[in-house]
């Protein structure tokens, strides 16, 4: 493994050496100013002062070389426009290449430059973050606060390329003007435009994109997935994954596990309450039934994330057992008035659970081209699911018995269940071909890869700090010596040595993802002994209302991701959606006025829809903050994102359960009071991280 300093040595532009960040000098200075510090030499004052001066001078001697650069791109592009203009009538097909091949040089020596401007922004993060780390001094709060807001910014010059824009719209339109020069006078900006087919100018879209994190629908369903893309190629993108490690049935049939999985989730949810109730129990006791599922599935993360380093096929053989059996359970608790078999059979379909080895598949197996989309079906399986399930089991109304067994509204969800995944383990079975493995990998886990393999093959773990994903971290010291940096450059080894590399900032992102997985599993879990009580809805009824909110998940996304994402920064829309996740939980509360369908379905879908939006965004900010070793190993950032969304289903539907001893007139208030206890927590704590969320 490298350190950060000499990788980013190695793949600096050789004729641009000079104009980039000095990362090894201000890490040597960091390193300075605490040894002076502890021997009292200098005070904390004076070592920021110091340190911002030096960062202020790094950052214009970068920022006027991309100035100086700029300028020669666009005087080559005014040269190249007087030659555009001057082909008159119908010119040779000759010219029209001719002109084109130079316009793609121009294009080229941008994505040079692009890059360049990318190298260093990294660099800045890396640096600041380091310093943060060594001083325990929120400085990037103040340096970002102080120099990003101010209307002369150089740094927003590295971190958002203000200016580089025009080049690459004079680009693109001469191209798409060249494109099809022969009787075609449309523009770019003259819809509906035919869509300009250049890799030069698609490979500039994809590093503005990467460097302003501007973002579209199958980008914004990635993040949702933990599956984050490459976000440095190597600048000629030489990089290739294995493809035949990739096979498209072995893909559909991990979405297809996604699928199923979520659909056994939630299809329980609006009848689980009664269900408890024809067993002798409360009605709340629901929320433990539907919360057994995520208490396996703590531990089931953890045994799958590692299993699937040495297979993927006997993982998910072993799932689709699993689940058929505690499918079979549940359905089988009618029939043998048994709670405990009721619960059992739940904890098996959470032990059952391999979305762990899913998402590694996808990350480690699927090309790079199509990643984006497959990671974007994983989370449209998800959501998919996630709908069908609950309208499942409003059609599955009837009532009939079959020897000793009875299939109705409680129990055929189980029986069709259980169907399914032994019709799933049959396809498994026939169709599923295990990828290779490359025996330089023996660390892999289960949702990530080794550094070299995302420098050497195109790989990347399922959660990848963008500013830190193309680096190790380097020793405490900071002086680069291998032996010293070999241990602080390993993946985490345990939950409590995974814990120990979080940042405040990491802390409170994790805290967000745990807000709105409780808030989402009160409003889902609870929704049926809610209406029964307040509204007298029907099964089916609430099954409509669940399957309503589901499907709401995929238009939300396209919103954000084509829209919001790119006319607001993440942390801007994080802290909103947090305001509204808020404003649902107020709303939602039943106070002195009678409670009404409307009042308890717009506060829902308020909640829910903001939750969704926040779950987006929330993800993207923690991949961005979250430590390069938490990116490796069985104990990883993603495994870690997992398990706080896990624990907070968990307490949610417990807390359902705990609330139903005070009854059921009181349960609404009382589930909802810790969701906006923790809601408000969370927003307190983005506004205080949330110039470092930058």
């Amino acid at each position: 493994m490298v350190a950060f300093g000499k990788k980013l040595k190695e793949r600096q532009i050789e004729e641009w050496q000079g104009f980039y960040i000095n990362y090894k000098l201000m890490k040597k200075r960091v390193k300075q100013y605490a040894n002076e510090i502890e021997v009292g030499t200098q005070d904390r004052r004076h070592v920021l002062k110091d340190f911002s001066r030096m960062l202020d001078n790094q950052i214009e001697k970068i920022v006027l070389f991309i100035l100086e650069q700029q300028g020669q791109l666009a005087s080559r592009l005014t040269k190249l426009r007087e030659q555009h203009d001057a082909l008159e009538g119908e010119p040779e097909i000759s010219q029209i290449t001719e002109l084109r091949e130079d316009y793609r040089a121009v294009g080229q020596d941008l994505l040079k430059l692009l890059y360049f401007v990318e190298m260093n922004a990294i660099g800045l993060r890396k640096i600041l973050k380091k310093f943060d780390k060594r001083f325990r001094y929120r400085f990037t709060d103040y340096y970002v606060k102080t120099r990003a807001n101010h209307p002369y910014s150089q740094l927003q010059q590295v971190f958002k390329h203000v200016g580089l824009g025009a080049v690459v719209g004079a680009i693109s339109r001469n191209l798409h003007e060249l494109q099809d020069r022969q009787g075609s006078y449309l523009s770019i900006y003259d819809p509906p435009a035919l869509p300009l087919q250049d890799p030069v100018v698609d490979a500039i879209k994809a590093a503005v994109d990467r460097l302003t994190y501007s973002t579209n629908f199958l980008n914004f369903l990635a993040q949702h997935a933990l599956i984050m893309q490459e976000e440095l190629p190597a600048p000629a993108d030489e990089r290739r994954i294995d493809e035949e490690k990739y096979h498209f049935m072995a893909l559909l049939l991990n979405l297809a596990n996604t699928f199923l999985y979520m659909v056994n989730t939630y299809i329980i949810v609006p009848t689980a309450d009664d269900y408890s109730m024809r067993l002798g129990a409360a009605a709340t006791v629901c929320g433990i039934v539907i919360g057994a599922m995520a208490v396996a599935q703590v531990f089931s993360s953890v045994y799958f994330s590692a299993w699937s380093n040495q297979s993927y096929f006997r993982p998910l053989v072993f799932s689709s057992i699993v689940l058929f059996v505690g499918n079979a359970m549940y359905a089988m608790a009618y029939d043998m008035n048994s709670l405990t078999v009721l619960l059992l059979g739940r904890l098996f379909c959470g032990f059952g659970s391999a979305r762990a080895v899913n998402r590694r598949y996808i990350s480690d197996c699927v090309p790079l081209k199509i990643r984006m989309q497959a990671s974007a079906g994983f989370v449209s399986a998800s959501a998919l699911g996630m709908a069908c399930g609950p309208a499942l089991a409003g059609i599955l109304q009837t009532n009939f018995k079959i020897y000793k067994f009875t299939f109705d509204q409680n129990t055929l969800p189980g029986w069709v269940m259980a169907v399914a995944w032994l019709l799933y383990l049959i396809w498994l079975w026939i169709s599923f071909q295990e990828p290779s493995r490359d025996t330089e990998e023996p660390h892999a886990s289960g949702s990530e890869t080794v550094e070299n393999s995302v420098l050497d093959e195109g790989k990347q773990p399922l959660l990848i700090t963008s500013e830190e994903k193309q680096e190790d971290d380097e020793d405490p010291e900071g002086d680069g010596s291998e032996e010293a940096s070999e241990e602080s450059r390993q993946p985490a080894t345990s939950f409590m040595s995974a814990y120990r590399l979080l940042t405040p900032s990491v802390k409170v992102q994790l805290l967000i993802y745990f807000m709105l997985k409780y808030a989402m599993e009160i409003l889902l879990s609870e929704s049926s002994v809610i209406t029964t009580y307040y509204f007298s809805w029907s099964t089916s009824t609430v099954s409509i209302f669940l399957a309503c909110l589901g499907l709401t998940v995929l238009p939300v996304n396209i919103v954000v991701g084509s829209y919001i994402s790119n006319m607001f920064e993440d942390r801007q829309i994080l802290l909103a959606s947090e305001i509204m996740v808020c404003i649902g939980i107020l709303l939602s509360f039943h106070m002195i006025i009678p409670y009404t369908v409307p009042q308890y379905v717009c506060s829902g879908l308020i909640m829910f829809v903001s939750a969704e939006v926040l779950e987006g965004v929330n993800l993207s900010l923690l991949s961005r903050v979250m430590s390069s070793r938490l990116s490796r190993g069985t104990y990883n950032g993603g495994l870690l994102s997992t398990e706080a969304g896990t624990i907070a289903r968990v307490i949610a539907d417990a807390t359902i359960t705990l609330a139903g001893f005070l009854g059921q007139s009181q349960l609404l208030n009382v589930t909802l009071l810790p969701s906006l206890l923790i809601c408000v927590a969370s927003i307190v704590a983005t506004c205080c991280t949330y110039n470092s969320l930058y």
